[in-house]
């Protein structure tokens, strides 16, 4: 009875380990961007370690671009920025000029880190294109923005860390222009008053939870009066297993 019983229970934790084992394999056939280690392809949907793969981008420029271009987004490499005796500059810098991604940037043509302009690419096809339809029957035809490069601490101080605006791994983006025209704003329209108030106010806060999904930090009107007027999105690489800030 007792070497029954010792077979009966090998035979139990045999079928416990195959099971889970068979799950996380079926896990990872069916959801592979929710694992930290399977590889970044900008056509899939975004999954839990998403956006960490994207910052990772920052540390190999020739495979962000190989996807950048796997994807169909024509881009151009930009010539390195690096001031004298500074901690600002970048040599992973690209600007889009068109291909699979449709949108268009006002002012034109911002530079920006490769991680971004991947991340960009995402943030269009999963977050931004899907909620303009949801709430607006309209696609974005145009990101209103206050640029990305700029060599500068954290909120323009003297001291202290920098920004990742000062490697150009960030961008502040400041509103949307629908095909039909319509302006979204977001220093007018995240409080949600006055005409399609409501619509405006939920369109913003879709691509805002929806950029905290790309990008590991995410700064809205949400945080502090500093972002009243923009969410800062940014690649910051805080490695495999860091952390998000998303406001």
């Amino acid at each position: 009875m007792t070497a029954v019983r010792r077979f009966l229970g090998a035979a139990t934790l045999a079928a416990v380990l195959l099971a889970i084992v068979f799950a996380v394999y079926s896990f990872t056939k069916s959801r592979p961007q929710d694992l930290p280690w399977t590889p970044l392809g900008l056509g899939e949907t975004p999954g839990l370690f998403t956006a960490r793969k994207i910052a990772a981008l920052g540390e190999d420029f020739a495979q962000c671009r190989a996807l950048l271009d796997h994807a169909g987004v024509r881009h151009i490499a930009l010539e390195p920025v690096r001031p004298a005796q500074s901690a600002c500059g970048y040599d992973d810098g690209v600007r889009s000029t068109g291909g699979a991604v449709a949108l268009r940037y006002a002012p034109a043509g911002p530079g920006m880190a490769c991680p971004v302009a991947a991340g960009m690419a995402m943030l269009e096809w999963n977050v931004i294109q899907p909620a303009a339809k949801r709430h607006f029957g309209e696609r974005v035809r145009t990101i209103e923005h206050f640029g990305s490069y700029n060599c500068r601490r954290l909120y323009g101080r003297s001291e202290g860390d920098w920004s990742q605006h000062a490697t150009a791994d960030a961008i502040d983006l400041a509103g949307f222009v629908l095909t039909d025209g319509t302006r979204i704003s977001i220093v007018r329209d995240w409080s949600g008053t006055g005409e399609d108030g409501a619509a405006k106010a939920a369109f913003l806060r879709d691509v805002r939870d929806g950029a905290c999904r790309l990008f590991t930090t995410v700064l809205s009107p949400d945080y502090n009066a500093a972002h009243r007027d923009h969410f800062h999105i940014d690649t910051a690489n805080r490695g495999a297993m860091g952390w998000n800030a998303c406001r």
